[in-house]
């Protein structure tokens, strides 16, 4: 398989921390389809992130460089007052077109990683309260803020990254399991409200990506990714072809890895690799007295 990307031409979206990782490649695939593509994150060449790489901007300018139109808009989705003065900025930019929202802003490591897998009880609260704000209230503060345009308009796709398809197994840290099935719910509740407006509410789950992030600590040991890893643009051609699926309202409330997206439309990675959806070890697996869908 390759990628013929969809025609998406004319279409307005919103990507949230985008500057690297897997809202960069979302991005960076809808700026391949042609699509308008507001890119934010805190990370501006303004307000650098020190030793971290990528800003909105130089997303932006590699977007328009593909032949969409990228626009650089620095925003701090932990902040209302911020996220509302983004898609203000975004109605009267596009006279209120909305197509696409990702909510894919995720600060939920900025806590640490050290002892992640250590037991609960021994983990900084911190860890909790950085997942939940920086992570699901962010995606939830920005559907809320896209919805009414997209209500206006009675089409559109509103597509979390943040949940999994893993239910099934634990996910190895309290916090982090835990803000990944509300994630997953979230795609639940905002389709139910939304389906009579003509609005799709879509869980896009990434595998084992390989962002910037994973790359450096496989190098910090000498070592690259394995080979099951995916590039953060598998995820955003999945996103792609959602937007471009004329029956998405069927995938509406429901969540699938890129790589069953990928299947179900037909597209590779950007070396040409089929993508295996990603899977947890048995040790992981909930017993069947603890998991009700057991």
């Amino acid at each position: 398989m390759s990628w013929a990307a969809p025609d998406l031409r004319g279409r307005v979206a919103v990507v949230t921390g985008a500057s690297r990782g897997v809202g960069r490649g979302v991005a960076l695939a809808l700026g391949d389809c042609g699509a308008t593509v507001y890119v934010t994150g805190r990370s501006s060449r303004a307000h650098a992130r020190a030793g971290t790489p990528g800003t909105v901007e130089d997303t932006a300018d590699e977007v328009t460089a593909r032949g969409g139109s990228g626009v650089a808009a620095p925003a701090d989705h932990t902040d209302d007052a911020q996220t509302a003065g983004l898609f203000a900025r975004v109605g009267a930019e596009q006279r209120g077109r909305l197509d696409l929202v990702v909510a894919n802003a995720w600060g939920g490591y900025e806590a640490g990683t050290g002892d992640f897998t250590a037991p609960f009880w021994e983990q900084p609260l911190a860890r909790w309260d950085a997942m939940f704000a920086a992570g699901l209230r962010a995606q939830y503060a920005c559907a809320r803020a896209a919805a009414p345009a997209m209500i206006e308009n009675a089409t559109g796709v509103i597509a979390l990254t943040g949940g999994t398809d893993l239910a099934g197994h634990y996910l190895g840290n309290v916090p982090y399991d835990v803000v990944k099935a509300a994630s997953s719910r979230l795609v639940v509740a905002l389709a139910h409200e939304l389906r009579p407006h003509g609005v799709a509410a879509v869980g896009v789950y990434p595998g084992f990506t390989r962002t910037e992030a994973v790359v450096a600590a496989f190098a910090k040991q000498g070592t690259e990714p394995p080979p099951e890893t995916h590039s953060p643009e598998f995820v955003g051609r999945a996103v792609a072809h959602v937007l471009a699926d004329a029956g998405r309202m069927r995938l509406s409330g429901g969540g699938a890895q890129a790589a069953t997206l990928a299947r179900r439309y037909g597209f590779a990675d950007v070396d040409g690799r089929t993508i295996a959806p990603f899977e947890l070890p048995d040790d992981l697996r909930l017993s069947a007295s603890s998991d009700p869908s057991a």
